[in-house]
């Protein structure tokens, strides 16, 4: 039986641990061993959760333990080399909920979150984080270490790179590609292919930066 260990302590931190109660595999194939965090009072106030382990920055994976992160914006991929580098593996995390389509290929270190759709021939790379009631449509290619934030609509076919943040309710629309170092504001509504390191906003999205 594998050893789930939540990096970060704080409140995305406690939603992930009762998403990972809530996931395929829970008690069959894992347990929910504790937190890690570098605030080891992340938790004090707090009752009915497991106990924080010790610190990020100190923490030694042993053989059982897998990860999940709660951790977001450029502290997020920090912390989870950390682990990487010492030889900690990072689990795909399903909601039972979440609907994955034929075909789908997920790789390393995923959250997927509830209610949120996979449709079918769908390929996502490693480390990102998906959130609730989004939908990744089919077809849909998806690098590494993005974050998709709740209700975001990507149409069938689009290309989302690595390193990418799309803000709540943003849709993405045919034939759109998204390059790497992205980030999509909050309800917008993206016609055209969107260049690597830009922010884009609105209805139809514009570019801001």
């Amino acid at each position: 039986m594998k050893e789930l260990i939540i990096i970060g302590a704080g409140g995305m931190g406690r939603t992930l641990y009762d998403m990972a109660r809530e996931s395929h595999g829970y008690k069959t194939d894992f347990i929910i061993k504790g937190f890690i965090d570098d605030n080891v009072d992340s938790l004090k106030g707090f009752s009915n959760y497991p106990p924080i382990l010790g610190m990020i920055k100190e923490y030694i994976p042993l053989p059982n333990d897998i990860f999940i992160c709660s951790i977001g914006g450029n502290a997020r991929k920090t912390c989870m080399l950390e682990i990487l580098d010492r030889g900690g593996v990072f689990y795909t995390l399903v909601h039972h909920t979440a609907r994955i389509g034929s075909n789908v290929k997920l790789g390393r270190g995923n959250m997927i979150g509830a209610f949120t759709t996979v449709a079918a021939d769908a390929q996502i790379g490693d480390y990102n984080f998906i959130q609730s009631y989004t939908i990744i449509g089919h077809d849909v290619q998806i690098g590494d270490w993005n974050r998709i934030d709740s209700h975001v609509m990507c149409i069938g076919g689009i290309k989302i790179g690595n390193h990418n943040m799309v803000h709540t309710s943003a849709v993405i629309n045919h034939n759109v590609s998204v390059g790497d170092d992205a980030h999509i504001g909050a309800c917008s509504f993206v016609t055209r292919n969107v260049e690597s390191g830009t922010t884009v906003f609105g209805n139809p999205a514009r570019r801001l930066v």
